[in-house]
């Protein structure tokens, strides 16, 4: 009688506990936030077209990297795919060979304007 009833105390905790994590995992977070960056509009070019200023900053910053493809978009931001030790990176500058966050870079669909004083 007393395995009995330890035994249906415990199913009784553990069923208690299994519907509680469960609800904790279906609730809906309204307060969250998600950001998409859409860089599509970036086309292929051969990395003798860098600029020289972006070719410089990958020599100097990026030593040991062999340049794998190279984009550039309508602003003149280019999108570069470096390997370095197996590894393939993905990082963004401006024609003046800053480097620049993905978040900071201009998507521009075709026939839309661009003001600087957006």
């Amino acid at each position: 009688m007393k395995k009995l009833i330890l035994t249906v105390t415990v199913a009784l905790l553990t069923s208690g506990v299994s519907v509680f994590a469960a609800n904790n995992i279906n609730t809906n977070n309204a307060d969250e936030i998600v950001v998409v960056v859409n860089n599509d509009d970036f086309k292929e070019i051969t990395a003798k077209e860098l600029p020289e200023a972006v070719s410089n900053a990958i020599v100097k910053d990026y030593t040991e990297a062999t340049i794998t493809k190279v984009y550039v978009n309508t602003s003149e931001q280019y999108k570069i795919i470096l390997t370095a030790n197996g590894t393939e990176n993905v990082v963004y500058a401006d024609k003046e060979g800053n480097w620049l966050k993905e978040t900071a870079v201009i998507t521009v669909k075709e026939g839309e304007n661009v003001s600087e004083e957006e």
